[in-house]
């Protein structure tokens, strides 16, 4: 448990913050993207990410919250070099021309951090006409990882230093639809089951992680790829169920880790505990992980997905899939 402190051979824990896994790391002359980083998992990761001297894009739905949370952050951090653009996953239009201006801007790209995502939601389609949640958390990231990853590889050339691509997936991988994959089915209102879905869209974020790092490794390029689950977070990603998230916050302080909680309308950060972005933070900034790729982290160490995440025909079959349904030819 990880209120226990128990390290692992990294010398973290599940305790440990994202402060503490990141000190002394000199991250001055990095470029990092991080997708939701307007609340939650994505604001802290922000935050410790900044206040290390990453340069940070913070790519948000609402940008009047992401230049809020911005202003607040740099408050507490005035040498923070942070910016801020649109972008909702759920839409490809918004992950194309995201992406677009990004690798207009000259901007180099070091670290790219698929953390947004959402849980369990009633069905829905999204503009695309695609059942939300695999939308959202799997084929959105997918698409702008894509369309990124030349950028990416051009900074790696130049800079002569690895590339870093997280993928937040989630320990709910392992409660997907019984078949893993709905290919055929994706959209069917008839069998939707929101916990399901959202298992299956976080199953889709380790095998698109490991086809991704196979595909690299097998180019030599020097960019890595890993998912992780951040732990069980208190976050407004259960806002969806209102029962269970009023149940989570009840007894979350005894169990749950927690997330940097900002105020933004008083301007005032209250640190609370800092611990459910640590392996995010961890796996995207700590020489430790230099070189590793295509693995699964939980509490800033190596773990052990489900067999069906580790299946390198499903992570192909989905690759081919996710391919068709974004229209990219890449």
């Amino acid at each position: 448990m990880w209120f226990l402190g128990w390290k692992g051979a990294s010398g973290f824990s599940a305790s440990s913050t994202a402060e503490q896994v990141t000190q002394a790391i000199d991250g001055n002359s990095l470029t990092a993207i991080v997708t939701g980083a307007s609340s939650g998992l994505g604001l802290e990761t922000t935050r410790v990410l900044a206040l290390r001297g990453v340069h940070v894009v913070m790519a948000v739905r609402n940008v009047e919250n992401g230049m809020n949370v911005k202003e607040t952050l740099l408050k507490e951090i005035p040498t923070a070099k942070i910016d801020v653009m649109e972008l909702d996953l759920s839409s490809m239009v918004s992950v194309r021309k995201f992406s677009a201006d990004y690798n207009s801007s000259g901007r180099p790209l070091n670290i790219l951090i698929n953390n947004a995502g959402i849980m369990a939601t009633p069905f829905t389609l999204s503009q695309d006409n695609i059942e939300l949640q695999f939308a959202t958390n799997h084929l959105g990231h997918f698409l702008l990882t894509n369309l990124l990853l030349e950028t990416m590889k051009k900074t790696v050339r130049e800079s002569n230093r690895e590339g870093r691509i997280v993928i937040l997936s989630s320990e709910a991988h392992r409660f997907p639809y019984r078949e893993g994959i709905c290919f055929e089915k994706l959209n069917d209102e008839s069998g939707y089951s929101s916990y399901f879905a959202y298992g299956q869209s976080k199953l889709a974020n380790i095998l698109h992680a490991n086809e991704l790092a196979k595909r690299l490794k097998e180019e030599g390029v020097e960019i890595t790829v890993n998912s992780l689950h951040p732990g069980s977070i208190i976050t407004n990603i259960l806002r969806h169920h209102s029962y269970m998230n009023t149940f989570a916050n009840m007894v979350g302080k005894y169990f749950l880790k927690n997330v940097q909680q900002v105020f933004v309308t008083s301007l005032k950060i209250s640190k609370t505990g800092m611990r459910g972005a640590a392996t995010q933070c961890y796996v995207a900034l700590h020489p430790q992980v230099k070189g590793i790729t295509g693995e699964y982290f939980m509490d800033s160490n190596k773990a052990k997905p489900t067999s069906l995440a580790q299946d390198s025909e499903l992570a192909k079959k989905l690759w081919d899939f996710s391919l068709s349904l974004t229209n990219n030819t890449k």
